[in-house]
């Protein structure tokens, strides 16, 4: 393999604008300083894919270095070193590096380190950090080098593990080396708030599924080899490619696959269907890696497959869709794979994130519009390690191991070529979604049987005894304003509406009181002085 060249590093002088923060990242940082004034050293930071960790971890390297004080910041993949400096550049801070191929400067008061080239240096073991900061803490905190520094080389130090995902294969957990956490709103809050793309989930149906019952576990997670034979067949590929023409057409796409042969059997597809694509691998040089993100934002390329590789570390908002061709058990890759389409894309027009989801991931760990909070997980909670996927036998009920091809107990035999069905794939919700549908169902309702009510002279009430009855709640109080005359009633409404409930106070007993209230919920608070005051 040749030897990469090193990006260019800019000029460390050269003045930037530091980025503003939105206003729930300055609470998570001022949540932070909190729980570190309360004597807590090892605190994990939990921030969603798009809350902003680059303007978050910018900004505790910005306050630390302010401090006088020094900083060690790790990433586990050398490709970060360059997404990393150019956080620091954001906020004029200088740098050191601890990464083949770039100065290093131990006098700098933030060192950024490689995993990698850590191994290899020695130096830094006694460089006085006073604050440690893990990039992709779920893995850099559990590498060898994390654990030394935690436990050995800076134990006195204050440890910062930043994730998008707390959760990890395996027994260990975060939340045994953390001692507490802060955290960003929920994808459905920040989606909410207009900082993350709503999304759209389109999976196989039921019975539809890749066959994964001789698949083993391995470490964790599903074997690779074994993932191999079950999903890189022509079958399949060709399945998702005629998907992504009936559903996402001319949409930017990321793929996420098995291996790398596997990436480019499906960039090749992709391309014989007359689609520009390309494959992105780890022995992708970083100056063409970075070229291909920038073709697939410039809308040149609209299919990018990869291996491991944009599942991290991938920040391009303009893309759309995402085909998640892997089974995983990971629900950390789940959420930084379904977090590539979470980004919002104003200048692009992009108007929702799409996941067509081959792979079943979506089904077997959730969506990340259903978290509903964000907590430390620890070895000692229930339900932290996977178990290796297990079968029936169809003729005597015993439970298998996956990988099990002849029934102990009655000897019958597996076959070792599965049917593969390649039925169209189907719009599935998350359970955010679907609550978001329901209500959207209750507001038409409610405002249909409001027009209904006025034009029948019931009373008001009877609108909300009808909702009860239907739905076992009663509806939002807002859900009133517009929903009979719509949002520019005439005068001639607003006096057909008085008119009407001074009518129906008059027969319930009703006070003047209540007819104004009820026609402000109809037109807004400051509508009735001109209907009802004299002029």
């Amino acid at each position: 393999m040749t030897k990469q060249a090193p990006e260019k590093q800019p000029n460390q002088t050269q003045p930037l604008q530091p980025p503003t923060l939105r206003p729930y990242q300055s609470k998570l940082i001022k949540d932070l300083y909190i729980q570190l004034g309360q004597g807590y050293r090892r605190v994990a930071i939990i921030a969603g894919t798009g809350a902003g960790k680059t303007v978050i971890g910018g900004k505790i390297c910005a306050d630390t270095a302010a401090r006088g004080l020094r900083l060690m910041f790790l990433v586990h993949l050398d490709v970060l070193v360059g997404q990393t400096y150019k956080k620091m550049q954001a906020f004029g801070l200088r740098c050191g590096f601890i990464k083949a191929g770039w100065h290093e400067d131990p006098a700098a008061p933030i060192q950024i380190a490689s995993i990698q080239t850590m191994e290899k240096r020695s130096w830094w073991r006694d460089w006085k950090a006073n604050v440690v900061f893990f990039d992709e803490g779920h893995t850099t905190v559990f590498s060898r080098i994390g654990q030394e520094i935690i436990y050995e080389t800076h134990p006195k130090a204050v440890h910062l593990a930043m994730t998008a995902t707390p959760y990890r294969l395996g027994r260990e957990q975060l939340g045994d080396h953390m001692q507490t956490f802060v955290a960003s709103p929920i994808p459905a809050e920040l989606q909410r708030m207009g900082y993350l793309a709503p999304m759209q989930y389109y999976g196989v149906p039921s019975g539809s599924e890749i066959n994964l019952s001789e698949v083993r576990t391995v470490a964790g997670d599903y074997d690779e080899r074994d993932l191999k034979n079950a999903c890189d067949r022509p079958e399949l590929v060709q399945r998702i490619v005629e998907e992504w023409h009936r559903l996402t057409p001319g949409k930017r796409t990321i793929a996420f696959c098995v291996d790398v042969e596997h990436a480019r059997h499906v960039a090749e597809a992709f391309k014989a269907s007359g689609v520009a694509a390309a494959v992105v691998d780890g022995s992708t040089p970083i100056k063409e890696r970075h070229q291909l993100y920038q073709d697939l934002g410039a809308g040149w390329l609209l299919v990018l497959t990869s291996c491991n590789v944009i599942s991290i570390g991938f920040d391009e908002p303009s893309v759309e869709v995402g085909l998640l061709l892997r089974p995983t058990q990971s629900r950390a890759l789940h959420y930084q794979q379904v977090g590539r389409l979470l980004r919002i894309s104003p200048v692009t027009g992009k108007t929702c994130g799409i996941i067509l989801d081959q792979a079943g991931n979506l089904r077997r760990l959730g969506f990340p519009e259903d978290i509903k909070a964000y907590h430390l997980p620890t070895s000692k909670e229930p339900g932290t390690t996977e178990t290796t996927p297990t079968k029936q036998c169809p003729h005597c009920n015993r439970l298998v191991w996956g990988f099990v091809m002849t029934c102990p107990s009655c000897r019958y035999v597996w076959e070792t070529e599965p049917q593969i069905r390649t039925d169209e794939l189907v719009e599935v919700y998350s359970e955010e979604l679907l609550h978001q549908i329901e209500r959207r169902k209750m507001y038409e309702f409610f405002r249909t049987q409001r027009q209904k009510t006025f034009r029948e002279g019931s009373a008001p009430n009877w609108t909300k005894r009808v909702f009860y009855e239907q739905f076992g709640c009663l509806p939002e109080t807002d859900w009133c304003l517009g929903s009979i005359f719509g949002d520019t009633p005439s005068l001639e409404d607003k006096y057909a509406y008085r008119d009407y409930l001074i009518q129906t106070a008059q027969r319930h007993g009703k006070s003047i009181a209540w007819v104004i209230e009820e026609f402000q919920q109809e037109f807004g608070f400051d509508s009735w002085q001109d209907v009802f005051l004299p002029n």
